[in-house]
């Protein structure tokens, strides 16, 4: 980073707002390439939290370049590595204040942008998006706003977005740990005034994670990611050895590659599989409904919902 960066970065915040203008200028003295550096990257976020005000224009900025930084200007570009996640989840803690809403459009911007990320970030954003939520108040993005102690139109929208992003918990699916945040989030604000929104996305998602269909190879971790990339930057690599390595370390993941499994059974039959509620997914069930000792309006229209399937 240039000193004049660090410089201009806090100038241009010293009032608490930023023009476009100003914004246009950070863009073109930090991104010149598209690419940041970390010290750059800090430094924007440092701006983040010095602004009382922060505009669209901003916000797209904010995310725009600080998920490019996240998620690809590491290799393999696409996957989240440990210590990125950590130096993003430490600057979203950095003034140990609730997430703002340019940073939880950060966080969902990485998860619909990555392949993959760390289990702890997943977690982390779980804990976020329920904190946002439940807390959080103030305009989003996208003209809606978040209200502390109930579920808006804007937060629905922002949920969906996180839970069915590329690098969540399941691919393209719900897991388990964000089903149970929709319990969670349900609990909690059951008698506030929440969009109608609300119990369509909570019934649709808590039924996705029960009946729903994830390919689990679709996510590779990052260090497999490496070695692929690895190997296709290494022109002595014998395609014939690399293949061999793959199937003995992967055969499930290499049979569904190239369209067969080792076992015989085909795509169609997991789909079909995974609509059947196991005695597990049962237990856990009742366990979520069982906990307050009655059934709510939002259980009932879920139990109904499976009841229809």
């Amino acid at each position: 980073m240039s000193v004049h960066f660090g410089e201009l970065a806090k100038k241009v915040g010293a009032n608490g707002t930023v023009s476009a203008e100003e914004i246009l200028l950070l863009r073109r003295e930090a991104w010149p390439d598209g690419r940041i550096s970390q010290a750059e990257a800090e430094a924007i976020f440092a701006l983040d939290r010095q602004l009382e005000s922060k505009s669209g224009e901003w916000v797209d900025f904010f995310v725009e370049t600080l998920g490019e930084y996240v998620v690809n200007q590491r290799a393999p570009a696409g996957y989240v590595d440990r210590e990125n996640a950590a130096w993003l989840m430490m600057q979203v803690d950095h003034d140990g204040a609730l997430c703002s809403m340019s940073e939880v459009e950060l966080l969902v911007r990485v998860f619909e942008r990555a392949n993959n990320v760390p289990q702890a970030l997943k977690d982390y954003a779980i804990s976020q998006m329920e904190l946002a939520v439940l807390e959080g108040t103030g305009p989003t993005r996208d003209g809606g706003h978040l209200a502390a102690g109930n579920v808006t139109a804007a937060e629905v929208r922002l949920l969906r977005r996180a839970i069915f992003a590329p690098a969540s918990e399941r691919p393209a699916a719900v897991g388990r740990k964000e089903a149970e945040m929709l319990f969670g989030l349900k609990d909690a604000t059951l008698e506030a005034d929440n969009a109608p929104e609300w119990q369509q996305l909570f019934v649709q998602g808590v039924a996705n994670y029960l009946q729903g269909y994830s390919d689990v190879n679709a996510q590779i971790s990052h260090a497999r990611a490496q070695e692929l990339e690895g190997f296709m930057n290494d022109t002595s690599s014998s395609v014939g050895g690399f293949l061999g390595r793959m199937a003995k370390t992967s055969p499930a993941a290499f049979g569904q590659v190239f369209g067969r499994r080792s076992d015989g059974t085909s795509r169609l039959e997991d789909v079909v599989a995974a609509e059947a509620v196991t005695h597990a997914e049962r237990e856990w069930l009742d366990a979520q409904i069982d906990a307050d000792g009655r059934v709510d309006a939002y259980e009932r229209a879920l139990l109904d919902f499976l009841a229809e399937d």
